[in-house]
């Protein structure tokens, strides 16, 4: 089951990082926060680039999986402050042109966090190596 989580996890971040590089950039563009100091085109190529690596990461690099975990997840919390802003600020994107809809969508990302840390074995992990230090 994890595994099959873990791909397809895989699998959609692939999927959007192509839709940033090819056929939603000014869809994603439209989620860069004003107040980020570089062009709005750069963020939305450069987070595709690393989408696309840490899709192929979670689905090909199967014994580092725990440490792709946490980056991942590291990335999904990276992100989210575009989300706010998105929400806070009334822009329309990706068919989200109601805060009811950008609300429902905040509330995604937190279950993509948790979803990268437990495909990856890296929540367990964590709380494996925690109740280890708890013994000592």
């Amino acid at each position: 089951m994890k595994t099959i989580a873990r791909v397809l996890l895989g699998a959609f971040l692939v999927f959007a990082g192509l839709s940033h590089l090819f056929w939603a950039r000014s869809a994603f563009q439209a989620q860069v926060p004003t107040w980020v100091p570089l062009d709005a085109d750069f963020v939305v190529l450069a987070s595709g680039v690393v989408e696309i690596v840490l899709g192929l990461a979670l689905v090909f690099l199967v014994r580092r999986r725990v440490a792709v975990g946490w980056v991942v997840a590291a990335f999904f919390v990276a992100v989210f402050p575009g989300n706010i802003s998105q929400y806070l600020t009334h822009t329309d994107a990706f068919g989200l042109d109601s805060d009811t809809g950008r609300a429902i969508r905040l509330v995604f990302q937190p279950v993509l966090i948790l979803w990268a840390l437990w495909c990856t074995g890296a929540w367990a992990a964590w709380r494996s190596r925690a109740s280890r230090t708890d013994r000592v």
